[in-house]
């Protein structure tokens, strides 16, 4: 693969309009003006492809701000989120959170496009121990939730359980969604357990919202709706898919609004 070849350098899609007024950024200024822990690029990347990147994540963390509506300080979970690209990935894997050190990294060329469901990844983690009140460090809140730990009483809260709730239960609340039953179907085909994880559906889940929002950026998000994946059946679909989507649109707009209170 030569250095134009590298999905880094094709273009990706989006109908924003521009946070850069045209201008090149750099990783310091995303740490900057987001807040996040650190970055760190890897010593295989080059400095054409640093820019490019650069510029893409820049765009696309805006744009989850403004599909959101929420303030900097959401996007780097209060500053404690690392990120890396080109580095500190896992094998086989295009992109991966890791809980232990609160990084998400996006591989060189073929991290675009898994953003949001990183990001979430990231936030289903950092916000277990604001939704529950016994939570261990490793805990992620939507297996939390499907555990019926206690949560921690309050507006916000109830919510962002309403969230799951839309996720992983019918209508009724007295069987599972149909999202999950297809989701454990596809696990069933492939025989594993990864779709039907608790963690993966509801990032799948907030990656669809976010898809069909009005602002459209393939760096950010790509593949819930035409890809092999989403005709497998493992994203939200329908009504379900609306009602998730606007549970997770509201949570997110009242939480913005509480941390620019609070600020």
């Amino acid at each position: 693969m030569t250095a134009s070849d590298s999905r880094i350098h094709q273009p990706y899609y989006r109908n924003g309009p521009s946070h850069r007024d045209g201008a090149d950024v750099s990783f310091h200024d995303i740490v900057k003006i987001f807040g996040f822990r650190t970055v760190t690029v890897g010593k295989w990347v080059t400095a054409q492809e640093q820019q490019i990147a650069a510029n893409l994540f820049f765009d696309a963390l805006f744009d989850l701000m403004d599909i959101l509506a929420v303030p900097t300080p959401v996007i780097s979970l209060n500053s404690s989120l690392c990120l890396a690209f080109g580095h500190g990935g896992q094998k086989h894997s295009s992109a991966h959170y890791a809980s232990q050190t609160k990084t998400l990294a996006l591989a060189k060329n073929a991290g675009g496009g898994a953003l949001a469901h990183e990001w979430f990844h990231a936030f289903d983690h950092y916000i277990a121990k604001k939704l529950f009140s016994k939570v261990k460090a490793q805990d992620f809140a939507s297996a939390c939730w499907l555990k019926d730990k206690k949560q921690i009483k309050h507006a916000l809260n109830r919510k962002l359980s309403a969230c799951f709730e839309s996720i992983f239960l019918a209508d009724d609340k007295s069987q599972v969604s149909q999202f999950v039953s297809r989701s454990a179907q596809a696990d069933k085909a492939l025989k594993a357990y990864y779709y039907a994880q608790p963690q993966e559906l509801t990032a799948r889940a907030f990656e669809a919202c976010i898809q069909d929002s009005f602002r459209k950026n393939a760096f950010l998000v790509q593949g819930t709706k035409q890809s092999p994946e989403a005709k497998l059946g493992i994203y939200p679909k329908d009504n379900e898919r609306s009602i998730i989507n606007q549970n997770f649109l509201t949570y997110f707009s009242f939480l913005g609004q509480a941390v620019e209170k609070s600020s």
